[in-house]
């Protein structure tokens, strides 16, 4: 006879939490993301991962992907339209392009003679001219670019993009920065959870074959003795979890204690590159005499492996070798240029190519990008000032259309003057893209509900497929 006026007693937290084979952290990290499962968007996003390249510093657009004619015919004369001031006080005259422009592909798009790998992949660029920020001071420009917001705290892109739809792998972070020596101006803020959960915020890893410190045990400890750990560490939180009900803090470092574990056994596997045919080696330029591309080369690689194993936003930064700066110009723009761009031609156009190939370009979306742009006057003799008010990225894969450019800027490549394109409409069409409305992914923080795009941003709906 069974009685069913008296219910099983549930179970306390305490007693769940001993009876679940794989520790709280898994409790955890299936709360916090979801599990492998990302959360249901408002429609189908075109994409599922974004490779973020991060040029640092700024690149010139009047020397990379947008053509001015007038720089040629005003060279050397004082520039004759309106200077902001916020440009620094060593303003020079006009400034010719140094290196030579021509059309590439059937779509004819403007390339300089800086990226003659990219330049063969014209087709599949969609090159937007007409990109504005808010700032022209690196630090504050780069946490715009970065979180939407011009000041430290708040949380990334990727962050955001963790949150809004979780992982689609158990064993590898699903914000990822693959740093290849320098990191941002304004530090690793850009890459922070903010008031997120810190589940969100990145992982950074090295262009190495152990990316990660600590991924072998030590001396003496065995797979097992770690795991008893783990599972330890995750008791003794989840008796102070017990305490303090639902914590996000003490939750999110449960999952990170669990994901670390899995990883071990992971990352030594995606970082092995010496497992691709050697024409792919090649490709990328891991043969190359120049340190930088090697370096580059395996960043992209490394970002590919990434993106088919389930990792959802992955940002490169360049390298950090000696004789050269990052693209921040502001003296000697030809070697800086010329170098920088020798770092990172060839790997991303293999990049393209390679997603392309293998049927992934179409979910996966790659932009090209820098904080701000150069200006077409002079600083000094021979660099060029930050220029915030009309500058190139570009985008690639994922929903864009290929083979295109949109916006204008003036004459000079000062300004843009025809389809202005914020950095908040960035954001809102990147996430559109992977199937999130802009407005509808928030999180309660002080009081009223936060985004990305604060209270800005619209689609760019014609870039798009």
């Amino acid at each position: 006879m069974h009685c069913h006026q008296f219910a099983a007693q549930p179970l306390t937290r305490r007693e769940m939490l001993a009876r679940c084979a794989c520790g709280f952290g898994s409790v955890a990290l299936a709360g916090l993301a979801g599990g492998a499962t990302p959360a249901p968007p408002g429609y189908r996003g075109r994409a599922k991962s974004i490779i973020f390249l991060y040029m640092d510093g700024g690149v010139s657009q009047v020397d990379s992907f947008d053509y001015k004619p007038a720089l040629q015919r005003y060279d050397g004369k004082p520039y004759s339209e309106k200077i902001e001031p916020t440009q620094f006080a060593d303003i020079g005259n006009t400034l010719a392009s140094p290196w030579k422009f021509a059309r590439h592909g059937e779509s004819g798009l403007w390339v300089s003679e800086l990226f003659p790998h990219i330049a063969k992949q014209a087709d599949k660029l969609c090159v937007v001219r007409s990109m504005v920020s808010d700032f022209s001071e690196h630090n504050t420009a780069n946490y715009f670019l970065h979180t939407g917001f011009g000041q430290a705290g708040r949380p990334s892109m990727g962050a955001w993009l963790s949150y809004g739809l979780g992982s689609e792998t158990q064993d590898l972070p699903t914000f990822v920065v693959i740093n290849g020596g320098l990191v941002p101006s304004g530090g690793p803020e850009n890459f922070a959870a903010g008031f997120l959960p810190a589940l969100h915020q990145a992982t950074m890893f090295k262009p190495q074959a152990l990316p990660v410190a600590n991924l072998r045990c030590p001396d003496g400890m065995t797979n097992e003795r770690s795991r008893d750990v783990q599972q330890l560490l995750a008791s003794l939180d989840a008796g102070v979890a017990e305490q303090y009900a639902h914590d996000d803090a003490i939750e999110s470092a449960i999952a990170n204690y669990e994901l670390a574990y899995r990883m071990q056994q992971a990352v030594p596997e995606v970082a092995g590159l010496d497992d691709e045919p050697e024409y792919i080696r090649r490709l990328y330029g891991l043969d190359s005499k120049f340190e930088g591309t090697q370096i580059f080369g395996r960043e992209c690689l490394l970002a590919r492996r990434m993106v088919e194993r389930g990792v959802r936003f992955i940002e490169l930064t360049c390298p950090n070798l000696s004789g050269y700066d990052r693209w921040d110009a502001h003296s000697n723009l030809v070697n800086n240029h010329s170098e920088n761009a020798r770092t990172v031609d060839q790997p991303i156009a293999a990049l393209i190519q390679d997603l392309d190939a293998r049927g992934m370009l179409d979910e996966t979306l790659v932009v090209w990008a820098g904080e701000f742009g150069r200006t077409p006057f002079a600083q000094r003799t021979n660099g060029r000032d930050h220029n915030p008010f009309g500058f190139t990225i570009f985008m690639v894969g994922g929903g864009v259309r290929g083979g295109m450019a949109y916006g204008q800027t003036d004459e000079f490549g000062y300004r843009a003057v025809e389809n202005k394109v914020h950095i908040h409409d960035l954001h809102a069409t990147m996430l559109h893209l992977l199937g999130i409305d802009h407005t509808k992914l928030t999180y309660r923080f002080g009081g009223r509900d936060m985004r990305l795009t604060d209270v800005h941003g619209e689609l760019v709906t014609d870039i798009l497929l």
